[in-house]
């Protein structure tokens, strides 16, 4: 396990997500991490659907007017703050959160948290 730097607290800015991999029971796997009403949140980027990215690997994730997340091959929409699906085929589920750590401005994902 280990600790992965993402970003510069100030690299997400509002409305936007930065990417980073991780590994999970010794699979590669890809979160995201971004700010919403000036909180953070992080997520495994999979959709509740199916698996499989929310974005098309272009890091988009918000919904246009920037209110929601967007699963982008189905149209699932989840809440930013919460990860909850609230319209789509999978309405009731949550993305899967991750604990990022904000020190000195700079953003890190500790693998061990998954544990």
């Amino acid at each position: 396990m280990s600790r992965i730097r993402i970003a510069t607290a100030e690299e997400v800015e509002e409305g936007k997500t930065v990417k980073f991999p991780f590994t999970r029971d010794d699979q590669p796997q890809e979160g995201f991490v971004g700010r919403f009403k000036g909180e953070l949140f992080a997520y495994d980027n999979t959709c509740r659907h199916l698996p499989i990215s929310l974005d098309y690997g272009d890091n988009r994730f918000f919904a246009p007017k920037g209110e929601t997340l967007v699963c982008q091959t189905h149209g699932a929409v989840y809440e930013p703050d919460t990860g909850l699906c609230t319209r789509g085929p999978c309405a009731g589920a949550s993305l899967y959160a991750l604990k990022v750590i904000e020190e000195d401005g700079v953003l890190w994902f500790d693998e061990a948290s998954l544990s």
